[in-house]
């Protein structure tokens, strides 16, 4: 009988992303994996339709062997296969994050010798997920850095409840892992920034645009921030802001919701991002937890040193997982502002 990996799914967090990401380092490593106690503390425990249709795109792509993988289930028995390189076309069904699902396939599929293109159909832009501009222009560019190369195309949107968005990607080959070293200090004179909206009035993008043009005036930035306007089959709108130059990639993003107000929209997107810049961060809090796995991969090319204002318990939910699979260490050094991070083996 082969040995399985256990994995606690209610550890930490006890998120989604343990699941997406034990399944994804398990291809990578071609380690059999259970994992126990899906998303255990949420309030509706158990795989949703997103978790499945991620989990059910992996399996596809590396023809793995998977028992428990079900809608509401807590328990998964994961055997990897090796992955087939080709063109894939996939239906979240709902409004389920296209991006984490892409962000679990993309871990699972980086050891492929040959281009892998993939069409998902679902939300783009929804809550507690990466927004799409999040992951082109923030979670995109760090696996840049990293060498791993990767064309995007969004065609359409898609908001919370029907989804309908849809977006193509082309993975290529990647020769290697390399470290990252973003670890020097900088100083931010502009930001660039998307503000998109479907079927709701031109007001709204135009009292968040002011709200954050405002923002970072008082701190001396430039915003270039940009407004969309789509044809969704949702009503909705976001922003995301972005920062990625020589010393620093940086990203936060707010998807509008019933009841929240444009100036509320714009003042938290800027605040988020003001906050890591003040705390002298190149690598912002919402990315690092999602980075990890790669940190891990690099070691074997050198070390990375980044900063960051704060280790979440996202992050360490997925430095916990990711020593499950390989030998990751790592120090920290505090300073009045922010904090260093050194990952080595």
């Amino acid at each position: 009988m082969v040995d399985l990996i256990k994995i606690d799914g209610s550890y930490g967090e006890g998120g989604g992303q343990i699941l997406r990401n034990a399944v994804g380092l398990s291809v990578v490593f071609d380690e059999p994996i259970e994992i126990i106690n899906i998303r255990k503390k949420r309030a509706n425990p158990g795989m949703s339709n997103q978790h499945y249709s991620s989990i059910k795109i992996i399996q596809e792509i590396c023809d793995a062997d998977v028992s428990g993988l079900s809608v509401g289930s807590e328990k998964l028995v994961f055997k990897p296969g090796k992955v087939k390189s080709g063109s894939y076309s996939f239906d979240i069904k709902t409004a389920g994050s296209i991006t984490l699902a892409l962000q679990a396939i993309i871990l699972s599929v980086i050891g492929s010798k040959k281009e892998i293109k993939i069409s998902i159909i679902g939300g783009t832009d929804v809550k507690w997920s990466p927004s799409w501009d999040f992951f082109e222009n923030v979670f995109l560019e760090y696996l840049k850095r990293f060498g791993i190369k990767i064309e995007c195309n969004l065609i359409k949107r898609g908001y919370y409840p029907l989804g309908g968005g849809k977006v193509e990607i082309k993975i290529k080959p990647v020769l290697k892992i390399r470290p990252i070293d973003l670890s020097d200090n900088y100083e931010i004179s502009n930001v660039d920034g998307i503000i998109h909206i479907s079927n709701l009035p031109d007001h709204i993008n135009k009292r968040i645009k002011h709200t954050v043009l405002k923002s970072f005036l008082k701190n001396n930035i430039n915003a270039n921030v940009q407004t969309q306007r789509y044809d969704a089959f949702s009503p909705g709108c976001g922003i995301t802001i972005w920062i990625n130059n020589k010393y620093c990639i940086l990203g936060s993003s707010v998807v509008g919701e019933r009841g929240i107000s444009s100036e509320k929209i714009g003042k938290d997107a800027s605040e988020k991002i003001l906050y890591e810049i003040k705390n002298n961060a190149t690598v912002d809090k919402y990315s690092f937890d999602q980075i990890i796995p790669y940190l891990g991969l690099a070691l074997e090319n050198g070390r990375s040193e980044i900063k960051i204002s704060t280790i979440s318990k996202h992050a360490d939910t997925n430095i916990w997982l990711t020593k499950k699979f390989l030998d990751l260490k790592y120090d920290i050094k505090i300073f009045e502002k922010g904090k260093i991070v050194r990952f080595f083996s």
